[in-house]
């Protein structure tokens, strides 16, 4: 059984990459094939054990709330017209009442603020944070691994993969002390550094198991990179006191907070689905001549 069991879900930023149209429609609702991204991250929680789920919202953002609760009178429509894979759909998606909280974060102060507004749902328990913008396609949850990971090691435990070097400025990078099989431990980490002077190319991507130890450390952090409470500040202020590392993940991510990152998802996605790879081939390919479809 795992032994983490409540994760937070930061979801307040505005999604402005995708305008105009998260102009009406949250960020995290955007479809990836039929299903909206925070459904993604959510189901990979609870393939990890996840039994709590922190939703950390800002205004506007109350479609989530009713996303994952029930919605009884489109079920017995659905029921009474014998919809039963739409059913099955919706039924998928909702979180077992009083499983799920909702904290609103009034101002964008970054990620760290953000992981720090759940200290009273979290308590003083290890917990998990899912950034939903990170889709991660794996033959086991990411995160189970990472949970795996952290119940060896203790401490905080980051999903981490290797970038090109000219990319490492766009992510928070590990300083690696020791590396074993697939576990980095570290000095700490560095929020987006010149690629001259990055301690390596190895990333945090969006799934991190954290101690509760963090939200004192958070509640003494200061603005750091862009002007923002960043958690990478906050883990490498604990590397003095508790194990901070790495884990590279088994699995295939997909930065879904871009439109590129969104689109290769799309396919990919779509293309583990019979149904649908068959009617892309049909869309895409000549199946006479084996060329592109005009």
């Amino acid at each position: 059984m795992s032994h983490v069991k409540i994760a937070v879900f930061p979801v307040a930023g505005l999604g402005t990459r995708f305008l105009p149209a998260t102009r009406s429609v949250p960020k995290e609702f955007i479809p990836l094939v039929d299903r909206p991204l925070i459904d993604y991250a959510v189901e990979e929680a609870r393939l990890a054990g996840i039994e709590e789920f922190v939703f950390v919202t800002s205004l506007g953002k109350t479609a989530l709330e009713d996303h994952f609760g029930a919605a009884p009178e489109l079920e017995r429509r659905l029921a009474e017209g014998g919809k039963t894979a739409a059913l099955t759909a919706l039924r998928r998606s909702r979180l077992p009442e009083g499983s799920h909280a909702f904290v609103r974060q009034d101002q964008p102060r970054g990620l760290g603020h953000a992981v720090s507004l759940a200290r009273r749902v979290v308590g003083n328990r290890p917990f998990a944070v899912l950034l939903p913008d990170d889709v991660i396609r794996a033959p086991r949850p990411c995160l189970g691994q990472l949970i795996d990971a952290h119940e060896r090691e203790g401490g905080h435990v980051v999903a981490a993969m290797e970038v090109p070097r000219a990319q490492v400025s766009s992510y928070g990078i590990l300083d690696v002390r020791q590396q074993t099989d697939a576990l980095a431990r570290a000095r700490g980490l560095v929020e987006k550094p010149d690629p001259s002077v990055a301690p390596s190319n190895l990333a945090v991507v969006g799934r991190y198991v954290l101690s509760p130890c963090i939200f004192e450390t958070l509640a003494r952090t200061g603005p750091g990179a862009g002007g923002e409470i960043q958690l990478t500040d906050a883990i490498t202020a604990d590397a003095a006191s508790v194990p901070v590392a790495g884990y590279r993940f088994t699995g295939e991510r997909f930065d879904c907070g871009t439109v590129a990152g969104h689109l290769a998802a799309t396919i990919a996605f779509a293309m583990e689905r019979p149904e649908l790879a068959k009617a892309m081939s049909c869309q895409f390919f000549d199946h006479a001549t084996g060329q592109a479809a005009a």
